[in-house]
């Protein structure tokens, strides 16, 4: 059951560069507490959190369809890392917990995928995230089935939902995403239908595995940044399903 909850007005140190500006938003908030360890001279070490967001159409009817795969890979990271969805905030489903150490805050926008904006940039004003610290997880045409894409920044490429983030993060660009294949219409296949459809059996394989894949690669993103490991991560999904 879903459900908004009413904590204490504690809040994560993030630096003050590179950050969102406030918006007014309502009195009754969640806030995200981070964990304070101890490095190895004894420091304490807060962590900056994490603003996780897929990209998809609520309900039950768009449920398993091309355009909801970032909902697909938020749900799997959830069940990963033991993070119970079941709070709404700025028309999101979300859910509070960490990877690793690091704090992290998944969401789900339930305004369809034309509004996501409408989600994030309150969320992340909120939170105070740094840009960089925003992962947009979506679907993707101009990639094959199941390949994957793990970029630092990047542009809307016509996705009304990445467009809808951007203009709500006030035409900012520079956030991470993981952009998930879904391929292109066959033939003269309407676009809309095309992103609305449920994947082949052939295709549901490849997503399942992309998605398990997908969420390897944020949790090494979080713990450790834009490393080589995600530079090789992405050779190997460029060259997935091509044959030697």
């Amino acid at each position: 059951m879903l459900h908004t909850t009413i904590a204490p007005r504690t809040c994560i140190s993030c630096p003050r560069t590179a950050i969102l500006p406030r918006r007014h938003l309502p009195s009754t908030r969640l806030r995200i507490r981070a964990s304070l360890t101890e490095n190895n001279n004894g420091v304490k070490v807060e962590y900056t959190p994490w603003l996780i967001v897929g990209l998809g159409n609520p309900g039950n009817k768009y449920h398993g369809t091309r355009h909801n795969v970032g909902f697909e890979v938020i749900d799997q990271i959830a069940q990963k890392h033991d993070v119970v969805l079941n709070t709404i905030q700025s028309k999101a489903v979300i859910g509070i917990g960490c990877i690793g150490e690091v704090p992290i805050l998944l969401a789900k926008p339930q305004a369809y995928m034309n509004f996501s904006g409408e989600s994030v940039g309150p969320l992340a004003a909120y939170y105070q995230v740094p840009l960089r610290h925003i992962l947009l997880i979506y679907d993707e045409m101009s990639l094959p089935n199941g390949v994957m894409r793990l970029q630092p920044k990047g542009g809307h490429g016509h996705h009304n939902g990445v467009k809808s983030v951007i203009d709500h993060l006030d035409g900012c660009r520079q956030f991470p995403r993981l952009c998930i294949g879904i391929g292109n219409p066959p033939g003269t296949m309407d676009m809309k239908a095309f992103l609305l459809q449920r994947f082949s059996p052939t295709e549901r394989v490849q997503i399942d595995l992309a998605t398990e894949q997908g969420v390897e690669a944020v949790t090494n993103l979080v713990l450790n940044g834009f490393n080589q490991q995600i530079t090789r991560f992405n050779l190997s999904q460029k060259y997935k399903y091509h044959k030697v």
